[in-house]
């Protein structure tokens, strides 16, 4: 087992990853219309219409913690968030758990191809920057939604959802989650989604300390919360002068992908001011100089032009040298288009050839590096750019605002985890690993301790 140990300010040194038990904050179930009612997605996956569905299931619903309605200033919809956690609080509506616990999280969905069950643990994580080699994150973040984060963490005072990470462990913390998940549980809903949750609470001094030595031994990659580990990282400086301080760890769910592998699905781009029509025109004009693209017009049959996409994927991994190394889905207001390039001059010019040759390859850099940058020419912000994580959302939202909608394929997680290793990060807003964890059914309160 790894050495443990205590430098300046109480924080935490360790060879591996440090997951301590904390007095969950959850909801009262007679005091609510249903547990279900009350949980959300993550923050970033819900959608306008998403959100007032998910407020109007239940007055108490989480989403309204995690994104308050704008008020004249975002301070203030922190601080309303922030107040509304304490009314909760007080009216019992959120109930502290007697004791610090470990939370073993289960999800079951069905699928045509039959359930999908993922477990893993809920804790609160030592929080370390990149360079300490513990937690690896794989994307770049974006400075707005980060400092968003920041503002509503810092007012409110706590750990609103988890993070999903992974690991791979030698089994020891595999089987503390397999031992709980044969007892009953704290608690059980079933989301709108048709997902099953389930949740217990590990206290057993064995059990913690199977999980502490397991954990010890390991490193996670983030799946999915980069901008929230970046505000985990700036509060963690913020409160550097406390000594033992609850900032120094924040909530994640870590999943043991030997034992339950997550999926991988790429996330769009709608591009809200590039018409279809002006996008391949400037298409056309790169083509021109030579970039090496090359467009294919697949009509008005989405079913169609979406395995025209997959299929460049299966091409691709057949080790075959088509020419057309990336490949991408535009559609909006004239139907879709197959786009497949670049040459190998244009990817040279616009990526340093010293980079790993898998990173240079992948759809997110030559999407952003090539064609946003130097072919269509749009600026890197929320304004000009639109990430969802649903084909037929990002079509919707590209025709609804006369814009072009860019569908990447998935990323395969081996890819991810080797650039990670690397100390490589992809283009933010890379991948979508799944299936992602339920806010709402144990937050962290740092007052609790």
């Amino acid at each position: 087992m790894s050495e443990t140990r205590y430098g300046d300010a109480g924080r935490v040194a360790a060879c591996g990853l440090s997951l301590a038990p904390f007095r969950g904050l959850r909801y009262d179930p007679e005091r609510v219309s249903s547990l279900g009612a009350v949980t959300s997605p993550p923050y970033d996956v819900v959608d306008p219409d998403g959100r007032t569905r998910l407020e109007d299931s239940d007055p108490h619903n989480v989403v309204r913690l995690i994104l308050p309605r704008p008020e004249p200033t975002a301070e203030a919809g922190y601080r309303h968030a922030a107040s509304l956690l304490e009314d909760w609080q007080r009216l019992g509506v959120l109930r502290p758990d007697p004791a610090p616990a470990l939370y073993v999280y289960e999800q079951l969905t069905s699928q045509a191809d039959g359930n999908l069950l993922q477990r893993g643990l809920i804790g609160a994580l030592a929080v370390s920057d990149a360079r300490a080699g513990m937690v690896l994150p794989h994307e770049d973040v974006m400075p707005r939604p980060v400092a968003d984060r920041v503002g509503l963490m810092r007012t409110t005072k706590a750990n609103l959802e988890p993070l999903l990470l992974t690991y791979r462990g030698d089994g020891r913390a595999a089987a503390v989650v397999t031992r709980a998940a044969e007892r009953p549980p704290l608690l059980e809903t079933t989301t709108s989604d048709g997902t099953r949750h389930r949740l217990w609470a590990v206290t057993d001094p064995a059990d913690l300390a199977d999980v502490s030595a397991d954990l010890a031994t390991c490193r996670a990659l983030i799946a999915d919360g980069h901008h929230r580990w970046a505000m985990y990282l700036r509060l963690q400086r913020e409160h550097r002068h406390l000594a033992h301080s609850p900032w120094d760890r924040g909530m994640v769910l870590l999943v043991d992908t030997a034992e339950y592998p997550l999926r991988v699905r790429a996330i769009h781009r709608v591009l809200h001011q590039l018409p279809l029509r002006k996008a391949l025109e400037r298409l056309r004009d790169a083509g021109n100089g030579d970039d090496g693209w090359h467009v294919t017009d697949l009509g008005d049959d989405f079913g169609r032009a979406l395995k025209a996409l997959a299929a460049e994927k299966r091409e691709r991994g057949t080790g075959r040298d088509t020419g057309r190394e990336n490949a991408f889905l535009l559609a909006g207001e004239g139907g879709y288009h197959l786009l497949t390039g670049p040459g190998e001059a244009a990817l040279d010019a616009a990526v340093p050839t010293d980079l790993p040759e898998e990173y240079r390859r992948l759809d997110a850099t030559v999407l952003h590096a090539l064609l946003l940058e130097r072919v269509w020419h749009v600026p890197d912000d929320p304004e000009h750019i639109g990430y969802l994580h649903d084909t037929g959302a990002a079509v919707r939202e590209a025709v609804r605002s006369g814009g072009t909608a860019v569908l990447l394929n998935p990323v395969e997680e081996g890819v991810v985890r080797r650039l990670a290793e690397q100390g490589v990060t992809m283009p933010r807003k890379s991948t979508s690993f799944g299936p992602k964890p339920a806010t709402g059914l144990v937050l962290r309160n740092l007052r609790l301790g």
